[in-house]
């Protein structure tokens, strides 16, 4: 599949319903999700493994990982409502059969995976949100792919964290995310913030 059908088809998927400001329940542009998951495949992590998406939301890794030829994935969302539609999500598309739906806080999760796929919290309106996401994925996996703010204190504390859970970073991508205004403390119709795809492994 290339890339730019893949990114069509997770544009049209479902978003949340009632999105809740304080998880930072922002849906991931199909265009985002796709640059992340060619990356993973072109770089043989999606094709036959185990994918784990850590803060699944509304599914749209889990769904881009198995449409990639991802054997089994694991969609962890804390969110019962979010997951009921990345149910709904993967079965308009045919892939539900290959997806574990897995309502739980991502700390709970202990499968080991062969790659973990995930957009966790920025840490908008909480401070390092984003902390127990990757300390799980470092746990869970020697692979990981992630988004986070394109911001020089973000990415030192990705650097420094990275580093200190014997982990480095390989691949950097930097692209526009674009978040409708859905809170409200939201100020404009269309916010568009710059975002870093990383790629990091165990070593």
């Amino acid at each position: 599949m290339k890339k730019k059908h893949l990114a069509m088809l997770l544009s049209k998927l479902r978003g949340f319903e009632s999105p809740k400001p304080e998880l930072e329940q922002y849906r991931t542009p199909g265009d985002i999700a796709a640059e992340l998951l060619w990356l993973a495949y072109s770089l043989g992590e999606i094709e036959g493994k185990v994918i784990a998406d850590l803060g699944a939301g509304t599914g749209v890794l889990s769904i881009g990982a198995v449409l990639m030829g991802a054997e089994k994935v694991y969609a962890v969302e804390t969110d019962k409502k979010a997951l009921e539609i990345a149910r709904e999500n993967a079965r308009s598309l045919g892939v539900e059969e290959k997806i574990k739906f897995v309502n739980a806080d991502v700390s709970e999760f202990s499968k080991i995976v062969d790659t973990v796929v995930m957009n966790p919290p920025f840490g908008s309106q909480k401070p390092h949100a984003d902390r127990p996401f990757l300390i799980k994925a470092f746990e869970v996996s020697d692979i990981l792919y992630s988004i986070h703010l394109a911001k020089p204190e973000v990415r030192g504390f990705i650097e420094a964290f990275t580093r200190d859970n014997g982990f480095k970073i390989t691949h950097r991508l930097t692209l526009p995310f674009e978040i409708p205004a859905q809170f409200h403390f939201h100020r404009k119709r269309l916010e568009r913030i710059m975002v870093d795809i990383y790629r990091f492994e165990r070593g």
